[in-house]
């Protein structure tokens, strides 16, 4: 009952107009107060975000020139897209949002020097890229589609590549940096997020002592005897299981299983029955374990096939418990490599036979070193359409 009283008399005061000051005026002084504090953030908003602020530190030097070459700097319509444009989103709160995450660019300017110099910068470009893509994703992606709308495309007056890789993406309203990607700035070296990623999972893949089940995370050779100095009778192929069936030494003793063609040299094994996911070669003292497990015939080729198994020796390193970090660095490779310049599709768009020739048909544009190529397919052709997406076999 009290507060009631209270809460009526404060009103009452509020309301009742000023003994020196008539109440028109406390209106309009408070009407002035409150235009001169939009206006003034506004202009304040407007002065942080143009180009010559947000290019005023020397670390955003770098990225000034890669953008003045740009054609979102200079093109044939004449319409500039300054930083703000792709960097800060138009509505108030997303504009409040982007201001405060820049604080953390300005720790690191004045307090960490993080990329101080260029080279610091090089080392960091993928790292600051990744974050902006990520950014952008999370908007979805409004900063492009201000500028950019599908609706208002005319696929006639693109060339015909444009054309051609337009018309699906509108379809499926791709967004725009799935192809887009170094559109305004160099893009990063892509390689060196999922090296990092192999280094780290190199330095811990040892066999851990008991392991009944393991995969490989690259090229294994493999020993007839449990001597690493002696004669190599094959190789196994980069996310392919084993099972530990012993241990001598620093060596283990394994036992591959796959699929060999019956009227072939049956030096090359492979996952799947008729389908040129490869596991294994085989040869001399390895090759003489060979035990059939079951012969089937392809009924799409009518080939025949036997189901093998094979003992072998191989060191302890380079071998993971679990094939699921392997396929997480296939997929970071994957991404990086394959999205770099175009909208990579989804491993289950081709049969895992029909990415041999898709993947080599973009050799060109890929720098990946031959175990690295091997371990991309492998993964790609694991979760082709024809193989269900097994990844784990």
């Amino acid at each position: 009952m009290g507060v009631s009283i209270f809460m009526k008399k404060l009103l009452q005061k509020l309301m009742k107009p000023s003994r020196k000051y008539p109440i028109i005026a406390l209106v309009l002084v408070g009407a002035v107060i409150a235009v001169a504090g939009v206006v003034t953030m506004n202009k304040t908003f407007e002065v942080f975000s143009t180009t010559e602020f947000c290019t005023s530190c020397h670390t955003m030097q770098q990225n000034y020139e890669e953008y003045k070459q740009s054609v979102h700097f200079s093109n044939a319509k004449g319409i500039r897209a300054e930083c703000v444009d792709c960097h800060q989103p138009k509505d108030f709160a997303g504009k409040v949002m982007r201001k405060m995450g820049a604080v953390t660019d300005l720790y690191h300017h004045f307090i960490t020097g993080k990329i101080d110099t260029p080279e610091q910068f090089e080392e960091h470009r993928l790292e600051l890229a990744q974050k902006v893509w990520d950014r952008m994703a999370d908007e979805n992606y409004k900063t492009c589609t201000t500028c950019h709308s599908y609706d208002a495309m005319d696929h006639s007056k693109q060339s015909v590549q444009a054309m051609k890789e337009m018309i699906p993406a509108a379809k499926e309203n791709m967004a725009c940096v799935e192809c887009h990607k170094g559109i305004a700035h160099e893009l990063p070296n892509m390689a060196g997020g999922f090296r990092k990623t192999f280094e780290t999972l190199a330095a811990s893949a040892i066999a851990p002592a008991g392991a009944t089940k393991l995969y490989s995370l690259e090229e294994k050779s493999l020993f007839a005897t449990a001597d690493a100095n002696g004669k190599v009778e094959g190789q196994l192929l980069p996310a392919s299981e084993v099972d530990v069936i012993g241990e001598e030494g620093d060596m283990l003793k394994v036992r591959i299983q796959g699929w060999i063609e019956t009227n072939g040299k049956g030096r090359v094994m492979t996952e799947y029955m008729g389908k040129r996911v490869f596991k294994a070669t085989i040869r001399g003292d390895v090759k003489t374990t060979e035990t059939v497990i079951s012969e089937e015939v392809d009924a799409a080729t009518n080939i025949a096939w036997k189901q093998v198994a094979v003992n072998a020796y191989i060191t302890k390193d380079g071998m993971l418990e679990s094939i699921d970090p392997v396929w997480d660095y296939a997929s970071e490779m994957y991404s990086s490599s394959c999205n770099s310049c175009h909208a990579a599709p989804a491993p289950g768009h081709f049969t895992a036979n029909g990415w041999i020739s898709s993947l080599k048909a973009m050799s060109a544009y890929y720098r990946l070193s031959k175990t690295e190529e091997r371990t991309l397919l492998k993964y790609l052709q694991n979760h082709g359409s024809d193989t269900g997406g097994a990844g784990a076999h």
